[in-house]
């Protein structure tokens, strides 16, 4: 797949994928268009060799994986990680906020979010929704679906600089006050209006003759409805929300298409990273090695392949801002369009090590991509990701790698129009190529 077919792929997937619940969805109809077979928690397995397969979880977690000769304990396995949800705005159990002749509905912020960059933007609604229905045989039954709006339905206002002077020199938001978005003004401002809205939206999921009771709850969140687009003169940056991580969690789909071989290949989809990963479809819950023990029942085998397996922690990296060139360690900066970076960090936030990273450095030599060094500042606190939470649970060998990024955790970032393209190709070179020179260092 050439550049420009990737990143029109790429952005068809993270402007649908507006929420966690939608990026799996949207994964698992890729995966099962390309001939993998989706998997229940619920039921027994039985993997067949060179067979392709993906399990759920919570609708908001994905883990799919290629059987190869189901013989790990020999060959090891090959993993990469990503996670499906991004900093947002997530709406409160009971939103409406009524004031004169406007309808403001509550929110928490989901994650690290950059907030000033949420402000004067058309904001969609997308997520999980539960209803109680009542069936034609006149019985009540709960049912769950996903809704997207798919369309500008709120805007949080600012407030002009006429009423505030120190707006450009000591502005400060406050998550409870200056965050809900305006939803309705006027007549259509009334209470209960939300509700009835989510309820219309609720048609789409509730079964042909039900009618609607009750909201029972909802999983949703904000997003900026604008989709990705190429910027710069030559078209050379991309800008997108939700960057971090969906790039990495379709480099890491697409690339596991291809997967061939003797060697089992898993691509882990993870959710709520952003706010600490414990949780039971998180990196630190049970899901991952749950999958992998029904992948490998027998814990001596398992153990054995553990010893001999690599994993790619895939999470987006900071590059150099042209402005705050002081916030880098310029000897370690990284660049947009100049290929992946490599992340470490002597505290082990990156799970990160020599031999890991030696062995990230042969991957894209063998790929023919170009890759970076990423060092967070010494006197400034470093990120995690889901690498070292998976690497300490399971004590497979992981390095940290992901796409340079500017604007990170913003309701847009940036990375180049060749960087996600060059993340899948060397993914795709690993989960294809014949040989196993990870072997001789594990």
């Amino acid at each position: 797949m050439d550049i420009k077919s990737y990143n029109k792929n790429l952005f068809n997937f993270l402007h649908t994928a507006a929420s966690p619940f939608h990026a799996v969805a949207n994964t698992a109809q890729i995966l099962t268009q390309n001939g993998f077979t989706q998997l229940l928690e619920t039921e027994p397995w039985k993997l067949e060799k060179a067979s392709k397969y993906f399990v759920i979880r919570n609708h908001s977690a994905l883990i799919a994986f290629y059987t190869g000769n189901l013989t790990p304990w020999e060959t090891g396995i090959k993993l990469c990680g990503a996670h499906t949800d991004s900093p947002s705005l997530k709406l409160k159990p009971t939103p409406e906020l009524l004031y004169n002749t406007m309808t403001r509905l509550g929110v928490e912020v989901y994650g690290g979010a950059l907030l000033n960059t949420w402000f004067d933007r058309g904001l969609n609604l997308a997520g999980r929704l539960i209803l109680r229905c009542r069936g034609k045989e006149n019985n009540t039954h709960l049912t769950g679906g996903l809704i997207n709006l798919n369309a500008p339905v709120a805007v949080i206002p600012s407030l002009p600089i006429h009423l505030d002077r120190e707006a450009n020199s000591k502005k400060s938001i406050n998550a409870q006050t200056d965050l809900p978005p305006l939803f309705l003004t006027g007549a259509f401002s009334h209470p209960g209006a939300f509700n009835e809205a989510l309820q219309k939206a609720g048609k789409k999921i509730a079964a042909s003759g039900d009618k609607i009771e009750e909201i029972m709850g909802f999983d949703l969140f904000f997003s900026d409805i604008q989709p990705p687009f190429f910027t710069g003169l030559n078209q050379e940056i991309i800008s997108a929300p939700r960057l971090d991580n969906l790039l990495s969690c379709h480099a890491a789909v697409q690339s596991l298409k291809f997967a061939r071989g003797a060697t089992p290949c898993v691509a882990i989809l993870a959710d709520h990273e952003e706010v600490g990963s414990k949780t039971p479809s998180g990196a630190e819950g049970t899901f991952v090695t749950d999958t992998l023990t029904r992948m490998i029942p027998d814990t001596e085998y398992r153990l054995r392949a553990f010893a001999k397996s690599f994993m790619v922690s895939l999470d987006n990296a900071h590059a150099l801002h042209p402005a705050h060139d002081q916030r880098y360690d310029t000897a370690h900066a990284c660049f947009l369009n100049r290929g992946p970076v490599l992340k470490t960090n002597a505290a082990m936030r990156y799970a990160s090590d020599a031999v890991s990273c030696a062995l990230f450095r042969q991957l894209c030599h063998g790929a023919g991509v170009p890759m970076q060094t990423f060092v967070m500042k010494s006197d400034m606190p470093c990120g995690s990701t889901i690498g070292p939470a998976i690497s300490s649970a399971t004590g497979i060998r992981t390095v940290d790698v992901g796409a340079p990024t500017m604007a990170m955790h913003a309701i847009r970032e940036l990375t180049g129009n060749t960087d996600p393209h060059a993340l899948f190709k060397v993914l795709k070179h690993w989960f294809t190529m014949d040989e196993e020179p990870l072997l001789s260092l594990t």
